[in-house]
């Protein structure tokens, strides 16, 4: 049985952690910081044996030479040679192969021209995204260094993975995008009740995530380009004289810089 557990790191990142509960084998996902990959570890009685790398920002790799001194382990991830400690660079359509686990590849450039996320069809019988920055709970990632029809093209991509997709993002930032959420959908009445369920877990000291396909398709107005309620809002919040699903996204991650 494969157990999937968040380490939270620095502010509000996330670091996953996927692990064979009978073998105690491990798999983390964006090291930003060893130290508490190593703690965990040494807690849980795990053994690393595979790293995952989605893009190369330093809250995502900056862990990796603490990892690699303590454990010899392959080093999956984008075909970018600012990332020297990765060991098998891949690309879109490529099939990693982990603890049993087959994750297809995909490229979702738009934060960064090098991201890539992993998608497992069957990890305990249920599909598995680790999808970085690009797609969040409630949101998306900022466009550092794509442009609005590359980062639509990639958060459509994920939107098409099946609906029960577990959706693993590399920040607890829902509460926040949830609020910009609401203010392109006042109306929305599953967001508003994610709202609270999301809110509860806060309160709790528990994680939001993982989301679901399903339920970004709900609530997640940059999955919601084309939705009527989504193009009005953007149309009166930048003045819109193009309605297309690109020039609506464009206009809200605007917005939310500024929320």
């Amino acid at each position: 049985m494969m157990q999937l557990l968040p380490i939270p790191a620095f502010d509000d990142n996330y670091i996953w952690c996927l692990y064979d509960e009978q073998s105690r084998q491990a798999l983390v996902v964006d090291p930003g910081d060893a130290e508490p990959v190593l703690a965990t570890l040494s807690e849980m009685h795990l053994q690393l044996t595979a790293i995952v790398i989605t893009h190369h920002h330093f809250d995502h790799v900056g862990g990796l030479d603490g990892l690699l001194s303590k454990y010899t382990v392959p080093v999956y991830g984008p075909i970018n040679p600012k990332i020297s400690q990765i060991s098998h660079r891949l690309k879109q359509g490529d099939v990693m192969s982990v603890l049993g686990v087959a994750f297809k590849v995909l490229e979702i450039p738009g934060h960064t021209l090098d991201h890539i996320a992993f998608f497992a069809e069957n990890c305990n019988n249920e599909p598995l995204l680790f999808c970085g920055d690009t797609l969040f709970a409630g949101g998306c990632g900022r466009v550092f260094e794509g442009d609005a029809p590359m980062m639509l093209d990639s958060l459509t991509k994920l939107a098409e993975l099946p609906a029960n997709t577990k959706v693993c993002c590399a920040h607890e930032y829902t509460l926040a995008n949830l609020a910009f959420a609401s203010e392109v959908e006042p109306d929305n009445q599953e967001l508003q009740q994610r709202r609270k369920r999301d809110q509860r877990s806060r309160d709790n000291l528990k994680p939001t995530l993982p989301s679901t396909v399903a339920l970004e398709l709900l609530t997640n107005p940059f999955l919601r380009c084309r939705q009527p309620a989504v193009i009005a809002a953007a149309t009166a919040q930048e003045n819109l004289t193009q309605q297309d699903a690109v020039s609506v996204f464009a206009a809200i991650r605007s917005w939310k810089d500024v929320f």
